[in-house]
C-alpha cells in the first residue's frame, strides 16, 4: 500500500531531497537520515517496510550497516543505492542481505518499480496458506519460516521468497526468466545475474555438508527443486 513507511539513508542532500519528493508524491511516508548512526535503532521497531540505503555514508559503510540490520533479526526490505557498480561490489551488497541493488545514476521510474516489487513480496499480514513440504524441507508461508530436517533455515526475505517460489513448483524446471518474474517481478530480462547469486546463497543454507541436494541446475533450461531420491513427502 502507498502509505508504507520508507527510510532513506543518504548523505547527498540533492539525491535525498529528490527521493523524498518523488516517493512522497507517490503516497509513501518517507523519513530521511544522512548518516548510519541511529539507523539500527530506527529499523528495530519494525515501523519501516523498506530502507533505501546508500553504500558510502560519512560514518558507516552501507554493506556493514546492512549486515548489522540482518544480524539484528530484521526482515525489513533493503534497497542498496550506490555509485559503486562493479560486479564484485554488487555481489557483496547482496551477500550482506540487501534485497536489491541499484547504481547511480538511476531512473526514478525504475527505482519506483523495484520498490513496488519488493514491497509486494514483503510480509504484510496473516494469510491462510498451507505449509509446503518437499522431502525433509518444510516451509511455513504465514510465519515466513523454513526448516530442513528439523533445523531452522536463517533466510533473508528474498531468499525465503525464492525458496518458496521453487518449492511451490517442486519437480518443475523453472527458467531464469520465470524466476525473475515470479520472485523479483521483472517482466523483462534486466541482464543481471541476481538469480544465480541467490540460488548460490540458498544452496549454502539449504544443503549442508552430508545432506542430499534439493536444488538442481538443468543446464540450458533453469533450476528445479525436488526431494532427494527415496525421501517421503509427509
Amino acid at each position: 500500500m502507498k502509505s508504507d513507511r520508507l527510510l532513506i539513508v543518504e548523505d547527498d542532500e540533492e539525491i535525498a531531497a529528490f527521493l523524498h519528493q518523488g516517493l512522497a508524491a507517490e503516497g509513501y511516508l518517507v523519513d530521511l537520515s544522512s548518516a548510519g548512526e541511529g539507523v539500527l535503532a530506527r529499523v528495530a521497531d519494525g515501523s519501516y517496510r523498506m530502507v533505501i540505503l546508500d553504500r558510502m555514508l560519512p560514518d558507516a559503510e552501507g554493506v556493514d550497516l546492512c549486515r548489522k540490520i540482518r544480524a539484528a533479526g530484521s526482515n525489513t526490505m533493503i534497497m542498496m543505492l550506490t555509485a559503486k557498480d562493479a560486479l564484485a561490489e554488487k555481489l557483496e551488497g547482496l551477500g550482506a542481505g540487501a534485497d536489491d541493488y541499484m547504481t547511480k545514476p538511476f531512473a526514478f521510474e525504475e527505482l519506483l518499480a523495484r520498490i513496488e516489487v519488493l514491497l509486494r513480496r514483503a510480509p504484510t499480514g496473516p494469510e491462510l496458506q498451507p505449509e509446503i513440504v518437499v522431502g525433509d524441507l518444510r516451509i511455513d508461508p504465514v510465519r515466513k519460516t523454513a526448516k530442513r530436517a528439523g533445523r531452522d533455515l536463517d533466510l533473508t526475505a528474498t531468499e525465503f521468497a525464492l525458496l518458496h517460489f521453487l518449492a511451490a513448483r517442486a519437480d518443475t524446471v523453472l527458467s531464469r526468466v520465470e524466476i525473475l518474474k515470479g520472485v523479483w517481478g521483472y517482466s523483462f530480462d534486466p541482464h543481471t545475474n541476481i538469480v544465480e547469486v541467490y540460488i548460490a546463497y540458498l544452496r549454502r543454507k539449504v544443503e549442508q555438508e552430508g545432506e542430499e541436494k534439493l536444488i538442481h541446475t538443468q543446464r540450458g533450461f533453469g533450476y528445479v527443486l525436488s526431494k532427494p531420491h527415496g525421501a517421503d513427502t509427509a
